[in-house]
């Protein structure tokens, strides 16, 4: 199991999307994979120190476990989530392992543009929800507490975009959807790089208290 930047090693590749996303519907989970991933991902660069991922997983379903047939079943589960997913996760703390969102159609729909609106709020909400961990109000560093506020801001763009499709149906106009997903995709990369760089910021801020902290093997007088 890791936590806060340290990865368990492993001799074999981790579960794939499609093994993962099949895994959670088999339980039932509630809370769909694009936002499971930023849900964990939050959570791994939160500055809250006492978090679980045992209790994260439970809080997909609820704050229990799902109900499974066998003892192998819950084990297939808890391995694919933690030693899979989660720890795969931890890798983005690095510069060089750039986060990314989920890739979705842009082809110039109505219906398309509605999909990847409510899927873009539900990946930065997952990822809001597990930076604050439960907490309304968390200590953050600099960097990181500015692309909270970027990314609060996207949030509320994805809101508005789904709102309005809900609210405003049209037949497709593909000019002017064409111009729309352009602007969700540079969106897009900046939703991926203001993530990207609030968990740099929780990552290096966590090493330097780390660093900073008194020595365990301290002279006894």
């Amino acid at each position: 199991m890791c936590m806060f930047g340290t990865t368990m090693m492993k001799t074999a590749a981790g579960p794939t999307e499609n093994a993962l996303k099949a895994l959670l519907a088999k339980h039932a989970c509630p809370v769909p994979f694009h936002e499971v991933r930023t849900r964990f991902l939050g959570n791994i660069a939160t500055p809250t120190m006492s978090v679980s991922p045992l209790q994260i997983i439970k809080d997909l379903w609820g704050g229990e476990l799902p109900a499974v047939d066998s003892i192998d079943d819950l084990n297939d589960l808890l391995e694919a989530l933690v030693q899979g997913l989660w720890n795969g996760l931890t890798l983005h703390q690095k510069r060089s392992q750039p986060f990314r969102l989920t890739r979705m159609s842009t082809d110039a729909t109505a219906a398309h543009l509605a999909r990847y609106a409510r899927v873009r709020f539900e990946e930065l909400d997952g990822f809001m929800t597990g930076l604050f961990n439960g907490q309304e109000i968390i200590d953050l560093p600099e960097r990181a507490h500015e692309a909270v506020g970027h990314i609060k801001e996207l949030r509320a763009m994805m809101t508005g975009i789904c709102d309005l499709a809900a609210r405003e149906p049209r037949p497709d106009d593909p000019e002017q959807l064409e111009t729309t997903f352009k602007h969700l995709r540079e969106l897009t990369r900046i939703m991926e790089t203001e993530i990207h760089e609030a968990v740099l910021s929780c990552a290096r801020a966590r090493r330097q208290m780390l660093e900073s902290a008194p020595s365990a093997r301290s002279t006894i007088h």
